[in-house]
């Protein structure tokens, strides 16, 4: 069997702590993992300038397959070189809930987010008008478009799910109807898979009060910064948010895939053996998924989720595990979920 390449960027804070749990669950998976690993530390990044970001990029395109780590931003946001550099156009968070997790929303919550990551508002700062105005840009393409729809119903294949596009197409009549059109021109070749349209803020609402009626939901870029937060709040947790970022082909198949956590550097833990590695591990399953290794994958989660069910998980979790006892307590489990043919 060829190794796994995986390119590592390196972070600050809880970074090296968490790297350590992913080394640790990888050593015992029955597959083989060669690591590139990247100093994409603060510190580095600002004693060598861009040499980092130009690092990462070399590695990127060769491997197609990286892990991020959380990473500080003084100046420049590392995150936002690298999407532009290698032209991500979609991020990919599922929320799901996880028994053991406390949360105020008792609901079971199974949901895809497919977001298209370029564009909207975010793309341009804006200008003030004279005194008291000011204005944006708002931009949605063709192209990053039919990528996202693309990808989601390729994911609503894959799982045999169905597809919600959401958007303010009655209002935003130009840009969120283009993207409309372009999901609608996309679904024509997914036959198979179910596709409805809602309106954003009704969307919210529905998830809300039935959850179960929604699987995959593709949306736009603010809409998805924004639907990402409010599902990981029905969840239960910030902090055991995973994502993945992808850049795309001609043929708008996957080229380069990045899989990270959702949270932060945590700089009052770090280093103390606290750090919750629960969205980094869930990471790494997500890029066991991406390369054909779905049984892996999916052994690491049912582990994970074993271990929080059963209370064995760190303080923010209301356990009492440090890092390396959660951790160790996950890799226990992965060989009851692996089929008997895999040792």
């Amino acid at each position: 069997m060829m190794p796994i390449e995986i390119t590592e960027l390196e972070g600050d804070g809880i970074g090296p702590e968490i790297q350590e749990a992913v080394h640790s669950v990888a050593q015992v998976l029955p597959l083989e993992f060669r690591f590139h690993a990247v100093d994409w530390s603060v510190s580095t990044r600002e004693a060598t300038g861009l040499a980092a970001i130009d690092e990462a990029e070399t590695w990127m395109r060769r491997t197609k397959l990286a892990l991020k780590y959380p990473t500080e931003t003084r100046t420049t946001s590392p995150n936002a070189l690298i999407r532009r550099r290698l032209g991500f156009s979609v991020i990919y968070r599922p929320a799901i809930s996880i028994q053991g997790i406390d949360s105020n929303f008792k609901q079971d919550v199974n949901l895809h987010i497919v977001r298209v990551a370029t564009g909207g508002t975010y793309d341009d700062p804006g200008q003030l008008v004279g005194k008291d105005a000011a204005v944006s840009l708002r931009m949605v393409e063709r192209e990053p478009c039919a990528q996202a729809a693309s990808f989601a119903f390729e994911l609503a294949r894959k799982k045999q799910l169905r597809v919600t596009s959401s958007s303010k197409h009655t209002i935003q009549r130009v840009t969120d109807g283009l993207f409309e059109d372009v999901v609608a021109d996309v679904h024509d070749g997914y036959g198979d898979i179910q596709h409805n349209k809602e309106l954003f803020d009704a969307l919210l609402a529905k998830i809300i009060l039935a959850p179960q009626d929604y699987d995959v939901v593709l949306v736009l870029n603010e809409y998805g910064d924004f639907l990402s937060d409010m599902a990981s709040g029905l969840v239960g947790s910030l902090g055991t948010g995973a994502s993945g970022n992808f850049s795309f082909d001609a043929d708008r198949k996957v080229d380069i895939a990045m899989f990270d956590p959702a949270g932060g550097t945590a700089p009052d833990i770090a280093g103390k053996d606290l750090a919750n590695p629960t969205a980094m591990l869930l990471a790494f399953g997500m890029l066991l998924d991406h390369v054909d290794h779905y049984t892996e994958g999916h052994a690491l989660r049912l582990a994970l989720f074993d271990a929080i069910k059963s209370g064995e998980c760190t303080r923010d979790l209301r356990g009492k595990l440090g890092t390396r006892e959660f951790t160790q307590s996950v890799i226990d489990r992965i060989p009851q979920h692996l089929p008997a043919s895999i040792p």
